[in-house]
């Protein structure tokens, strides 16, 4: 598979570029691509998925369900085939399985782990280090998994899977998609039924893939009107022949860049739509931002469309904090579509941002500052005060963070002064081939020369 280690190192640059015009395919969607590549594994018999992300993420994934004893293996082609061990087959892995930065691979795995009577230690790169996992942990120890954790359950970590698993009756305390998710794929190999209440619907693609699968789901509400999701488990699951969608948080990337450069006018096809993760495209377009959705259809189970982005004068708005569960990750570049907005775009609801795998707030306040761009923090707010042609400049320190990478290479494309990220690799991360696509469509990037000793 390939990755981003191909990626060149070092600061990249982007400046101001003229229309952005042409067609482009986003690379497969990162969520939708880790839960094939799991659920596969525990299918029996083969499963085959066409436009899988080839990312370090989706990588580590794939030696990780390897470790357990899945065979996945890429054809020339670029289509993968995965041949599952079966729910409850899992071996234990000989090594540490190292997840990277993947945060979504990390919680997942945990998940499939808790109920399998198997002991396995969790590693990760420095960033993802940093992140607490006890709201995860916590319903996969009631279901019987025992964690031997860092302070604040941080990995790298030890969890051994019940040998029995519990079922539970598990009420989200906040729009916890990932730990929805864990419960789910932990309620896979436990007898009985799990059963998790989201008073806030959340992402709901492991929900759409089991089902695809096979499994014992059923899906409704309680008397209170929140959304209850339940899992029968032990029972086998199919395997499937699945293509990934286009992922609509690299989209949103194209998306901003085509609606704030004048006279762009660009075309993303077979994106995903799905309605919990869209909104970022109704935010954008109760700015002011052109953006049509055509060729609606159906792919893997999932909603996809062909998306239209032309120039348009935005506004700013007050963003609905109910809406922070569909697009939590795409408040970075929210917030850079907000810099060239009429007036001040009010973003509420973003605790969720200082529980990444850093405090991504208070990154994307300093990266703000850095480039001349008037914003207030709150605790779990940020406004950010626009203006037609935002000032630009500076170098950014995107950390771990591809996000914020990508998001500040938008606002150089259109701000006033080139703005600059210390880490080219950083956004190649989560977006292979990142600056040639954009590039293709008319934007402009250069490696900065070092300053003057």
């Amino acid at each position: 598979m390939s990755t981003a280690a191909g990626a060149s190192t070092g600061p990249l640059q982007a400046l101001a570029s003229g229309p952005l015009a042409g067609r482009v395919r986003m690379p497969g969607d990162k969520s939708i691509s880790h839960r094939a590549l799991m659920l596969g594994a525990l299918a029996i018999g083969e499963t085959v998925i066409e436009g899988l992300l080839e990312s370090d993420d989706i990588a580590a994934n794939a030696r990780a369900m390897q470790a357990f004893g899945a065979s996945v293996t890429r054809d020339p082609s670029g289509v993968f085939r995965v041949k599952g061990v079966g729910v409850g087959g899992f071996l234990e892995p000989e090594d540490i399985v190292d997840c990277g930065d993947a945060g979504a691979m990390a919680a997942l795995t945990l998940g499939l782990v808790a109920s399998q009577a198997i002991a396995v230690t969790f590693n990760a790169d420095p960033a993802l280090r940093g992140r607490p996992l006890g709201r995860l942990l916590e319903p996969l120890r009631r279901m019987g998994a025992q964690v031997v954790a860092r302070s604040r359950d941080r990995l790298p970590l030890t969890i051994r899977g019940a040998d029995v698993a519990l079922p539970i009756d598990y009420r989200l305390p906040a729009a916890l998609a990932e730990v929805k998710s864990a419960i789910l794929f932990a309620g896979l190999n436990t007898a009985g039924v799990t059963s998790i209440i989201e008073p806030i619907p959340t992402r709901d693609h492991s929900e759409r893939m089991l089902t695809a699968f096979g499994a014992a789901l059923e899906i409704d509400r309680d008397s209170e009107g929140a959304r209850v999701v339940r899992i029968e488990g032990r029972r086998d699951l199919r395997p499937q022949r699945l293509v990934v969608p286009g992922d609509p948080g690299a989209a949103a990337f194209v998306i901003v860049a085509a609606l704030v450069i004048e006279g762009s006018d660009v075309t993303i096809e077979g994106v995903l739509v799905n309605p919990l993760r869209i909104g970022l495209i109704e935010t954008l377009v109760e700015m002011g931002g052109d953006i049509a959705l055509d060729n609606h259809r159906m792919v893997a189970g999932e909603p996809v469309a062909d998306l239209r982005v032309r120039a348009s004068r935005l506004k700013g708005i007050v963003v609905p904090p109910a809406r922070a569960a569909t697009m939590i990750d795409d408040y970075p570049v929210l917030a850079v579509a907000a810099a060239f907005a009429e007036g001040k775009t009010v973003m509420d609801g973003l605790g969720d941002l200082r529980q990444k795998e850093s405090d991504r707030l208070s990154a994307l306040a300093a990266a703000l500052a850095t480039s001349g761009i008037e914003y207030e923090e709150g605790p779990e707010s940020l406004t950010v005060t626009g203006s037609a042609r935002p000032a630009g400049g500076g170098q950014i320190a995107v950390g771990a963070d591809p996000r914020i990478a990508m998001s500040f290479l938008v606002l150089g494309l259109g701000a006033a002064s080139a703005v600059a990220i210390d880490d080219a690799r950083t956004a190649a991360i989560a977006f292979p081939g990142f600056a040639a696509l954009m590039g293709g469509l008319g934007a402009h990037f250069e490696t900065p020369e070092p300053p003057a000793r």
